[in-house]
């Protein structure tokens, strides 16, 4: 479902669970697939809460500002798609970029988030730079299902290489670390026992700079578990998020 919000036509896929009581859950993507990947899990979670997946402006099947959006700018928009979706203060599920997306919002809005789960949350603090980074994407990506290359391929070709070559100095410029103290809502933060990219100790380090949160590792995964290992990664949140 397309929505006109502000100046951008957003692309969802909306999954409206087992009754409109039920948790509002909305699925965040990463760097360049578009939320096309998280549909395994919003299956599965769609079982006991109404899920929602946008691609935000610049991904996907939305619009296409001309020069990719900024992080505070991504994080308003999100907020944005969720009023006018009628969503108050749903839970934010979020893998890699998309947890810095998320992040921002929490910090920039806090009333209007119940809580987090960040799925592999970038970037490592003690590793950012372009080269490393790329080497564990490479690692990465012998280990994830080779069903997601495609999405990987197609995301790119939405997204363009000058528009990701933008989002790419957003992220790696951007200190998550610097916003994680000043989250109040619960935070779950989850990774795969086989993600390289988010390795146990900057996980570990990122639950500590919370102040209200947990860690849970999600065995024989890598980054994207939200699409590699959807049945473990919703059995990891769920209690947390209902």
């Amino acid at each position: 479902m397309r929505r006109q919000v502000g100046p951008y036509r957003i692309y969802s896929r909306d999954f409206t669970g087992p009754s409109p009581e039920a948790p509002a859950v909305v699925l965040v993507h990463g760097f360049i697939v578009s939320g096309r990947y998280m549909v395994p899990s919003a299956r599965l979670l769609a079982r006991w809460c109404r899920v929602f997946v946008p691609d935000l402006p610049g991904w996907g099947y939305s619009d296409k500002p001309a020069r990719a959006l900024t992080l505070p700018h991504l994080a308003d928009a999100l907020h944005c798609w969720s009023q006018e979706v009628g969503l108050d203060k749903p839970v934010y599920v979020a893998n890699s970029f998309g947890c810095q997306i998320v992040t921002e919002l929490a910090v920039r809005r806090p009333d209007a988030v119940s809580r987090l789960v960040l799925l592999g949350p970038t970037i490592d603090a003690y590793h950012r730079t372009l080269p490393e980074q790329g080497r564990r994407l490479a690692v990465d990506m012998t280990r994830e299902p080779p069903s997601l290359w495609p999405l990987e391929v197609q995301g790119l070709a939405q997204m363009g290489v000058p528009r990701a070559l933008e989002t790419l100095r957003v992220m790696m410029n951007d200190r998550i670390e610097c916003r994680l103290p000043h989250i109040r809502q619960p935070v779950l933060v989850a990774r795969g026992s086989q993600d390289v990219i988010v390795p146990l100790q900057w996980a570990e380090e990122v639950a500590e700079l919370l102040p209200d949160s947990r860690l849970a590792v999600i065995p024989d995964a890598p980054h994207a578990a939200n699409f590699s290992a959807p049945a473990r990664f919703v059995k990891t949140i769920l209690r947390f998020v209902s």
